[in-house]
Parts: C-alpha cells; structure tokens; sequence
C-alpha cells in the first residue's frame, strides 16, 4: 500500500480501515465514512499506532523544532481499555462514565455543544416590526449583513452553553451568489404549507455529552436555486405537493458534495475539540470546493450604551486565530493544512506547477457588525462587517471597481441577489436596468476583511481545485482548545489527531450498542441511533429577556410603539438564557411546552439529566407566569397546549429509576409543587363555569375542529370540548400517581393524592353537563364515540359528530391502581372506598367502575367504562376509519366520504379527511391534524391500552384490525400499534421506507438510503413525512418503540405471522401480597433475550 493510501485509510477509517469483517455496502464507496453502530469490546484491537502520517504543517511558531517521537504521543492502550481496568466491574461504558463526571461536576462535558440554532433570521425574538410580521422583518437576505440580537446560526455549528463563541460550516461552490454560511427555505408567507427548509442535511450522531458528533450536508455543485424554490412554492396553492431542492436540477447527475462534519473531545478535557471536515465529490467530474469554517463572537456590544469589555480575535500566527473573551480567557482555533485531495483511488491530484502540496488556509477576519450601508444606505460602525467573507470570496457579490481602476465604486447596488418578479422576492438585474432602492456607500479601500488580521468574526478559507469525481475528497482538521500548541501533541501528529477523532467515535458505538444488543435489525438499530442522535443535535441556545426585547435597546431606534401590543405583552417576567430542546432548529426554533414533554421520554434513556432539566425549567419562575401557566412556544407564550407536563415528569422518574437505579424524589417534588400551581391555573382559568367542562382552546391539535376552537364560536355559545376534559382527567390522573409515589417519604402527600382522586371524579362526571333539567353527555350511545358539543344555552345544545382524535383523548385517562399501593396509604384508601359506598351515581356514570376489581385486585381509575373502551375500539382499530398501516390518524377516514359540516351565516364550515397536508390556512397551514399520523399521540394511545391491559389482562380480546378475525389483547394491540409507526421508517422487502414518499434517490442511492429524516407528522395512508422534516424531537419517540418492541417487528408489507406475541414487556415483579397469575405468556423469549433496557412499559415502571 502506498504512503498515500495509508493516509487516506487512516483519515477516512469510518469503512476503509476497519476489520475484515466489517464490510461496507457493494454499492458504497469504500472512501466514504458511512454511520456505524458495531459495539467495540473493550479489549478490541485500537487505531493502528504504526508510522503517523505525513505532517503537512508547520509549527504554530513558524520555528522549526525537532519532532517528538511518534510513540510518545500516543498510549499503547485505548481510553475504553484503561477506564474498565480501572472501574473494573463498575464499568458501564466511557459515556456514561462522563454523564456521571458532568452530574457530579468533575468535569464540565456539556460546555460545549451544538447550541446553535439552524435559523435565526425570522424568528420573533429578532422581530421589532410594528405588525409583528417576523418572516418579512428580518429576511433570510438580511441574515448574511444583519448583526443577530438573540442568537446565532450556522450550518452544523457548535457553542460553548452561553454562547459567547460559536463555531460553524460555510462553503462556496463558485457557482452561487452568496456563501453558503446557513440554511435556506421558504417563509410562511412564501410556502404553500407555510416554512419550510429547501436543503439535504443529516444529523448522523451524538454522545449525550457531545463528546462525538456527526452531521452531513449535501452541497450541489450548481448555483443553489434559491429564487425557483421561493418562486414554485408560492405559485402553488395547499392542494398541492411542496416543492423540494431534489425537484430542482440542483442534483441531477450527482453533481454535489457530500459535506461530513465531525466534532470530537479529548478524552480527559471537554474544552479541547477536533474538528474534522471531510468533502466528496459524488459527481462525474473534477469540482472546485471552499470550505470556510467560521468562528467568531456573538454581538453583544452593539445593545447597551454602556461600555463593554470587548471580545477580539487575531491572528497568532498564519494558521492559528487566537481568541480572547473577558468571560472564557483565550481560546486557539489551529487551522491545519490540509492535504491535497484524493481520487477515490486515494491517489492525490497533480499539483500544477508552482503549487503547494498542501492546501494552506487563509485566515479571514472583519467585525460582527450589521451593514447598514448594504441593508438601509445608512452609516456603517466599522469598517469592516458581518459579511465582508462574501465580498471578499465571491467577486459577483463584490461592489464593482471604480473607473480609475483602484478601488472599490463609492455606490452599489443595495442588492446583491438576482431579482425576479417574485411579490417581495429578489432576483438578477439585466445590466440595462436601474435598480430603485437605497444604494450602499463603501469605503475607498481595496479591503473587505481587516488586512492587520484582527476582529470579531474570522474564517479559515481552504480552496480545494479539481477534486476528482465519483468519490474524491478533501480533509479539513481544526483544533478548537485553551491549549498553546506545545501543549497538545495532536496540533502536530496528524495521526494522532485522527486516531482520537476515531476512538470518540467507538466510543459513541459503545454508547448506543449498550441499549440493545437484543435480535433487532441493522436498520431499526441506524434508525434508533439517528433518531437519538438527532435529538442530542437539536439543543440550542435560547435567549429570551421580555423587558429588553419589548422596550428595545437603549443604542439602537425604538421600536414602533404598537409594537406592544402585538404579542407576548403579559409575559414580563421571561428571562430565559438556557439550552432547551427544540422542536426542530429550522423550522421551529423556539421551544414548545407540549413538544418538551415527548422530548423528554426518549431524552431519559440517553441522558435523564437532561430531560429533567427540559422539565424543572419549564417550572421555574423565570419561566412560569406567577398564575401558573406555562409559556407555550414564542409566536404566543400564552397560547394553551395539552397538560402533559405531569405525565412527562412522572415518566421520566419512573425511566431513571428503572435504567439508571436512580430516584430523584428532588427532581419530582419540586417539579410536582410547581405543577399545583398550573392545576389551579387551569381549573381558574380554563373552566371558567367551575362545572369541570374545560373549553381549553385549539389544544394543540390546530386544525382538528369544524371551527377554529381558539376563537369565538361563529355561531355562538361555549363549545364543551371532549378532549379538554379528558386532558384534565389525565392530568389529575398523573398527579394522583406522583402524590402517591411522594406520600412513600412524607405521608402529607397521602392527604393531596386524595384531594386529586377527588377531582378526577368530578372531571370524569363532567362528561355529562347539565342543559336546564336535562343532562347532556359528550358520549354518543349509538355511534361509540365521544364528541364535542356547543352549548348554546338552557336546554339547547348540540354534538358535532366528527370522528377524530377528540374522541380517543378520553383514552388517556387511565390509571391502574395497585393493591400495594393502596393497602400501603390507609387514609387514601378510606377515601377511595367512601367514594365506591357514597357516591356510586359519580363512581359508575362516566368512568369505568371503580367497585370492581381487576387482575391481581387491581383498581382501574379511567374514563372509559369496558363497555365504551371497546365501542371505541371497533373504530379505532378499524382500517376504513382510524387505524392506518402507519398508526392512528388523527382523524377517521370515514369523513374522506362523508365530510360533516354546517353552515353558519351563509359561511360553510366543514371537516373533510386530508391525509396529507393541510387544505386550510388555519394557524398557518403547517400543521394538519385532519387525517395525518402523529406520533405524540399515538404514544400516549399506546401507553393507554398498555395500563388498561394491566388491569383487564386477556378479559378483553378485540379484534385487530376490525373484521379481520384476528384477536388481540390490548397489550398485543398496543405492540402492532408501535409496529406500524416503525414500519413509517424502516426498509420493506423491496429496500423502500414509507418515510420517504417513493423518492427513488431516497430509497436507492448509496448515498442516501441510510438516512432518514424524522418529520413533524406522517401521510395517513402512504406514511410518507410531512412537516417540519430534519429533526422534529417527538418523532424521535420512533427510538423508544424500537427499543421496547423493535425485537419483534416484522418488515413493513409483510403479513402477520400467526398471533404469538411477545409479551415480554409485562413480565412483571410487582410488590403485592396478591400476587399475580394471571398473566399469559406468549413467547418463549424473555424480555432480557429481546431488550437490554429491560421492562420500560408502564406496568415495571
């Protein structure tokens, strides 16, 4: 093997260096660093520690120094090797060896991490337009020349945890108009489903601490089509498809670049990072690519008339930016040469004459200033700003030369962009044209970076020429560290550099390995690391401080008065400046309060910690209103979405004291004390009748009504509404059990698990309201269904008979009560059976009936008598109705054919089934919950039937799907549920995921069949994504259903194989003098053959 094969195996080891048996895929190049998830033993063979190779850089100091000897740099045995020799029989793992390091604050691993948003631009925080129209307030065209005020974006981009440096990818093709420094998509203005992202990226993997990350972008070699994406999508109307860049011919021939981003840790030092950039060229020919890695400071100077420490950056040599910040100290980025790029031969490209045989960076430096003269022809601060790389890089986007010859034109046009005829858009000016608008004075200098190399925002600019096709590649390597260069031999051990990169990496596949090592498929396994690690990817920064954001800064104009009044004006008390997990970092970067409990479920099995902290913050009061409420996400902290904070929290205690042998009683009974607070705010404020009927608005399931329930109803009267109540039910239902759990360590929670058993039966009673002399029911006898109603006065309501989700909420509200439980608290107990004796018309009307007792004398505490939970699950489990091959819709198909509406005032208002997008502009467009598969929901559905099947064991048999003859208790229904939402993302026999819409370049190139994007909600017949489509975090609920039932799933599209259903997760040791024998065992596995993590199902939790 030639030396330079040898490099190339060891930079790119992801495939070409790894054992015999580890064969990549036929199709896939072998150069090509594919997502792995093999589990490494400890007392595997390490990263080859044979000859280093070629060092192509210098020494920082520009002196040349003997080298160390290439051993001394490297131990003979790996981390993984010394830590279990170490720990011994305590040896859990090296990642989790650090969550226990971070918990305990030994060391500080969660400093750094991906903490940058994908999309600033255009959010409300950044927002100071009168009418509070954030989409057209700051562009995606101003991103590039406008200093952020709340936060920053990039591409892959890492901070440290209060952002006071960021970190990120940009690149240029040489064909596009601007550098490719962040992620472009559409407005809500501009799609015909409301934003969207236009671009390929893939978040691969992450630790928990972050100590190995990965990401992909898909850069094409064209011009980006920014103007055609904007331009199609608003031609076409909500009927309609979104228009996507493979639409485009963007990457026709594949003629793009496959961008990997890897971040590694030392193994002892979270502050020390290893950057690694690794670009392929997947078209036919040889292609020019730049690759600018940018790094500077967040601008916080430009807010405050007071003066402030000012953070610099400055070259400390010529690859070396040397950073220093009045908070941090110094920080040293090395940006090392790189070696020239390789064929997918691994043989290097001539260099032409005169050419070095290493690619030296560039450094780049300019301030972090918004250009006013570009943007409004005002006076700029400085004479250097934000987007000086462009002008500098990019000659299109330079002003053009004076007629001397010399310098720069004093005046250019304000836009630099090609103008089209778009409403609002931008496009090319024909050279004919005069362009109308503010024209941008620059200075008469040759400059656009800072020529004394100094600033607040640098670059490294690396130019790689005629890179092969069909697999060249070139490598970029920084070093991100407080380190001197003497002090960190990997500065100039380039394989050593790679060998730590590498070792994270196992150490990930470690990590991941450790949560199933059970008979589940490759392809669930890269499914559940992806969906795991992208929720690790999409943590940001989120800074949010009321008083400063709606007063303005003292040093910049006020904003419009009526600003004000627009939005979030009650919510003075917000000062929010934490690492929070986002819904997704493009399309939703805000947090929302529903969506952070889901998060929170798959979050505590890789890092509890974290999800706690999701849950504790939420509560505190810099977040919380004094009244109690939650803040729901920024377009409106006051919106009301679902009670599910109890639920979460509870769950997430319950997930640690199984996993990790942990119980936080801290973490509950603080969360718990400031959940009485939110209960009282939503009794005062969301049954403003105190009957227990809560009106609670849209609840999160924005269009899933005849009318929009967060207005006023059209035809007046108060809608009573089905799944408001039952919300309420299964919160008092959830606050009941943390009682109960608190109650075991202070007996005054006995006392308040009481007071909320005592509520949850008012609330079930409510299901029946009272119209004059008449009782009124949200229950339909003769179509088995709960539904809405409007109460129009005295004697004078009406259901809204449509099927959807509304009518499985009440589903939610269970709770099994065990008789250890209930024998270990007398008082709650004496309560319970007052109850049973004294109040049989409440205990037996609109609940299941309490006085009977279930399997192994269980208790069950549910909305949903057996009479009516089966009524409901003919139609649930009906394949015409509700039951989809990808899970449950959220509404029944039943209205594809028979739409119900009204008309009201001459209006028509209507429900139809759209399994797809939305049809309406209601609450945007963006969402759709009239037919799709959500898998929040669908979660809580299966938790349902999980307890119900608790206490109702084999008792109840119902058919699944209805009409097929096929039985099913209601845990085996519970598991085919979990199966098809697995089936949305796995392969079928034919190598195609539903997931992917029958894209063919999705389902069968090389180059993308592996990954899998976790969309916001789900096509309710063919399953394919929709939505906010990247990272959307309670789609990441997919990981836990592999984890619990992924052992068992068939492929998608085959039959069912003869009902013998593994039940393994209900294999229980329940503390109970009764005991239990009644459970039936299904398989002949047991849970420990098909799932490491053990039993996670409500029942052992």
């Amino acid at each position: 093997m030639s030396q330079t094969k040898k490099i190339q195996t060891r930079l790119f080891r992801g495939e070409a260096g790894r054992a015999a048996a580890d064969q990549p895929t036929p199709s896939r190049s072998s150069s090509d660093p594919s997502l792995t998830i093999e589990i490494p033993k400890a007392n595997l063979a390490q990263p080859s520690s044979g000859p280093a190779p070629p060092k192509n850089q210098k020494p920082a100091n520009n002196e040349s120094s003997p080298k160390p000897d290439q051993n001394t740099n490297r131990p003979s045995t790996s981390f993984r090797q010394r830590l279990a020799q170490q720990l011994g029989s305590e040896y859990n793992g090296v990642e989790r060896h650090r969550l226990v390091q971070d918990a305990n604050k030994d060391l500080h691993w969660k400093r750094w991490g991906p903490y940058l948003s994908d999309r600033q631009w255009a959010t409300v925080r950044e927002d100071y337009s009168a009418n509070g129209d954030a989409w057209s307030h700051f562009p995606h065209d101003h991103a590039r020349s406008r200093a952020y005020r709340w936060g920053e974006d990039g591409i892959a981009g890492i901070s440290d945890n209060h952002q006071r440096v960021c970190l990120s990818l940009s690149l240029w093709n040489e064909n596009d108009h601007i550098l490719k420094e962040r992620l472009f998509g559409v407005t809500g203005h501009q799609g015909n489903h409301g934003e969207d992202v236009k671009e390929l990226y893939y978040y691969l993997d992450s630790t928990p601490t972050h100590s190995y990350m990965k990401f992909l972008y898909k850069y094409p070699q064209k011009a980006y089509p920014y103007e055609e994406l904007v331009r199609e999508n608003m031609n076409r109307g909500r009927d309609v498809t979104e228009f996507e860049i493979l639409d485009t011919d963007a990457f026709d021939e594949d003629r793009y670049w496959d961008v990997f981003l890897e971040y590694a840790k030392d193994e002892q030092d979270p502050d020390n990072i290893y950057v690694r950039i690794t670009s392929y060229n997947r078209g036919p020919d040889p292609a020019t690519l730049h690759v600018i890695p940018q790094f500077w400071f967040p601008n916080t100077w430009s807010w405050s008339e007071a003066p402030e420490r000012m953070p610099s950056m400055s070259a400390a040599a010529d690859n070396v930016i040397l950073a220093k910040h009045p908070d941090m100290g110094k920080l040293h980025l090395y940006c090392m040469p790189s070696p020239l790029p390789v064929g997918n031969d691994g043989e290097p490209v001539t260099p032409s004459e005169g050419q070095e045989e290493s690619v030296e960076p560039e450094l780049l430096f300019t301030e972090n200033n918004t250009n006013y003269a570009r943007l409004y022809g005002g006076q700029n601060d400085t004479l250097y700003v934000k987007d000086g790389f462009h002008d500098h890089i990019i000659p299109s986007h330079r002003p053009p030369v004076s007629e001397e010859n010399t310098f720069f034109h004093s005046r250019i046009h304000s836009s630099t962009s090609p103008r089209s005829s778009l409403p609002g858009g931008t496009g090319s000016t024909p050279p004919e044209e005069e362009e109308e608008g503010p024209r941008t004075p620059f200075p008469r200098t040759p400059h656009f970076v800072n020529p004394q190399r100094k600033g607040t925002k640098s670059a490294a600019h690396y130019t790689f020429k005629n890179v092969p096709g069909r697999g060249g590649c070139a490598v970029v390597r920084l070093k991100l560290t407080p380190l001197a260069a003497s002090q960190d031999p990997s500065i100039e051990d380039e394989g050593l550099f790679d060998d730590t990169v590498e070792e994270r990496r196992m150490e990930a596949d470690e990590f991941y390995g450790n949560l199933v090592l059970g008979p589940i498929s490759d392809d669930l396994k890269q499914i559940m690391r992806q969906a795991l690690g992208g929720m690790m990817w999409t943590k940001q920064y989120y800074k949010f401080i009321q008083k400063e954001w709606i007063q303005g800064d003292p040093a910049q104009p006020p904003p419009p008065p009526e600003r004000k009044y627009v939005r979030n004006r009650e919510w003075r008390h917000l000062y929010i400046a934490d690492i929070l997990s986002m819904p997704d970092k493009w399309e939703y970067p805000f947090f929302a309060a529903w969506d952070t409990a889901f998060h929170c479920i798959p979050l505590a099995i890789v890092d509890p910690a974290f999800a706690k902290k999701q849950l504790d913050l939420l509560t505190r009061e810099w977040y919380m209103k004094p009244d109690g409420q939650i803040p729901a996400y920024e377009w409106n902290f006051g919106d009301v979405n679902p009670p599910v904070h109890a639920w979460a929290t509870f769950r997430v205690f319950k997930l640690e004291r199984k996993l990790y042998g942990k119980e936080d009683f801290a973490f509950l009974e603080r969360v718990f004390q400031k959940l009485l607070l939110n209960f009282t705010w939503w009794v005062n404020r969301k049954d403003q009748g105190g009957n227990n009927v809560f009106e609670g608005g849209f609840l999160g399931l924005d269009n899933i009504g005849v009318f929009n329930r967060s207005e006023p109803l059209p035809t007046g009267g108060v809608l009573r509404q089905a799944d408001g109540t039952a919300w309420m039910a299964f919160y008092c239902l959830n606050m009941l059990s943390i009682a109960l759990e608190l109650a075991k360590r202070n007996p005054v929670y006995e006392d308040i698990a009481s007071k909320f058993f005592e509520h949850f039966i008012f609330i079930s009673d409510a299901m029946t309201f009272r119209e004059g002399d008449n009782e009124q029911s949200l229950w339909n006898e003769q179509d088995g269904m709960y539904y809405d109603a409007i109460q129009f006065g005295p004697g004078n309501s009406m259901q809204l008979p449509v099927r959807s989700l509304v009518g499985l909420i009440p589903l939610y509200a269970t709770l099994v009560l065990e008789p250890a439980v209930i024998n270990r608290f007398p008082g709650f107990k004496k309560r319970l059976e007052w109850f049973i004796d004294n109040r049989p018309e409440l205990s037996g009307r609109n609940m299941a009936n309490i006085k009977v007792k279930g399997r192994g004398e269980r208790r069950l505490l549910a909305l949903a008598s057996k009479e009516r939970l089966t009524r409901i699950l003919e139609k649930m489990l009906d394949e015409d109705e509700f039951l989809s091959e990808h899970g449950i819709r959220s509404l029944s198909k039943r209205h594809k054919d028979h739409p119900w509406g009204m008309n009201v005032h001459g209006e028509r208002y209507e429900v139809n089934y759209w399994p797809g997008d939305s049809k309406s502009g209601m609450f945007g467009g963006n969402s759709n919950w009239r037919g799709p598969i959500w898998l929040a929901v669908n979660f809580l559905l299966i938790e349902s039937l999980q307890r119900f099947y608790q206490y109702y064991g084999d008792e109840i048999q119902v058919e699944c799907p209805t009409g097929s003859g096929d039985l099913m208790n209601l845990a085996n229904v519970a598991e085919e549920i979990q199966h098809r939402i697995i089936h949305i993302f796995g392969r079928d026999h034919e190598g195609k995921r539903a997931t992917n819409g029958g894209n063919p370049k999705l389902d069968s190139d090389p180059y993308f069949r592996d990954y899998v994007w976790f969309y916001e909600y789900f096509h309710a017949d063919d399953g394919r994504g929709l939505g906010a489509s990247h990272q959307t975090g309670w789609s990441g609920l997919v990981a836990y259903h592999i984890l619990q039932s992924g052992a068992s799933c068939r492929l998608p599209k085959t039959p069912k194989t003869p009902r013998s259903v593994v039940n393994h997760y209900f294999d229980e040791n329940i503390d109970s003098a009764y005991g239990d024998d009644a459970h039936s065992l299904h398989s002949a596995y047991s849970h420990a053959d098909l799932n490491t993590l053990g039993d996670i199902s409500p029942d052992a939790l």
